[in-house]
């Protein structure tokens, strides 16, 4: 069986078509089509018009694409960018009309879920007691487990292009007085979910994304061309250098640098500084990099649990979205 997963980011629109005989999800086709929906966002997070007509002839040729790769799907699914703006049931209305392709938007939380379930696969059960840490454009998932799907997830306001734009926007590169507040204000996001992963202590933190990825590269982690099987961690010293050295140039020096993409260049010193005050209030020496993501999570509930999981997730008919996600409340230490 072929199955197709569409994932609509913060910058990119992505289609994934894999085979999954076997129960294991096996690439076989992907395509991206660069949008940059954070950019063509409204004061108050709404979605233009020009916008929304770029992911509609995005979506449409992932569709077509899918077809032609006798695949069934997309799954296609929408993240924080669509998932917070005022006009999203448009978007969403649009997209279905236009396209024949029911695109959803996931709660926060569902999404570290996923992710959790995908790093909980690659990675395997001996690496315990899981922490796992996504971050996107818009938001930053983190989420812990001992078994198949995580004990708690929570979804922050913590995504890259987003404190981007909200603290590093005025000079570039930013001053100390900018990095001040930026760090303040992710300390203050991170402090209930820090503390719960102290108390857990996990045996093994992953990080997954594109933006992890390739600060990994930056900290000396394999490139991208040694496959995905290739061991990459991401030590918290290192990712603390690498913080260093990305404040110091403006973003198109960034770009220069090892693993750093010039569409991304911007945004990855507001990564850094998410990835490294994460594992320092969380008590973590490190991460290691995991190359399964949302994606692969959307792959393996489809392959686990059946459709129906997915017609559950989504709305009965899959152009619904669920009700916009609510901030977790942590829970305390258990008895």
């Amino acid at each position: 069986m072929r199955v197709s997963v569409l994932d609509a980011g913060s910058n990119t629109v992505r289609l994934v078509i894999a085979d999954v005989e076997g129960g294991v999800p096996l690439p076989v086709h992907t395509v991206k089509w660069k949008l940059r929906l954070s950019e063509h966002v409204g004061a108050d997070g709404s979605i233009a018009d020009e916008a929304v007509e770029r992911l509609v002839k995005a979506v449409a040729a992932a569709g077509d694409t899918a077809r032609g790769w006798h695949a069934s799907g997309p799954l296609a699914f929408a993240t924080a960018v669509v998932r917070g703006a005022p006009n999203r049931q448009e978007v969403i209305r649009r997209v279905a009309a236009e396209t024949g392709v029911p695109l959803c938007v996931l709660p926060g939380e569902t999404e570290a879920e996923l992710t959790f379930l995908a790093a909980r696969r690659w990675l395997g059960w001996h690496a315990g007691p899981l922490a796992v840490l996504d971050i996107g454009g818009g938001s930053l998932e983190v989420a812990f487990g001992r078994g198949r799907l995580p004990d708690f997830a929570a979804s922050l306001p913590l995504g890259a292009r987003r404190l981007t734009q909200e603290y590093l926007a005025v000079q570039d590169p930013p001053g100390p007085e900018e990095l001040k507040e930026l760090r303040r204000r992710i300390r203050h996001e991170l402090r209930d979910v820090a503390s719960r992963i102290r108390w857990e202590r996990p045996r093994t933190a992953a990080v997954t994304s594109r933006t992890f990825q390739q600060l990994g590269r930056l900290c000396g982690a394999a490139p991208g061309r040694h496959g995905p099987f290739v061991h990459r961690e991401m030590r918290g010293r290192d990712l603390r250098e690498a913080v260093r050295t990305l404040a110091a140039l403006p973003a198109a020096e960034r770009a220069q640098l090892p693993g750093i993409s010039a569409p991304r260049a911007a945004q990855s010193l507001a990564g850094a500084i998410v990835g490294h005050t994460a594992l320092k209030l969380m008590g973590l020496r490190g991460a290691v990099v995991c190359p399964w993501a949302i994606r692969e999570g959307v792959l393996l509930r489809y392959i686990e649990d059946g459709a129906d999981w997915w017609t559950d997730a989504t709305g009965t008919d899959g152009t619904t979205a669920p009700p916009a996600a609510t901030p977790l409340r942590i829970a305390g230490p258990r008895a």
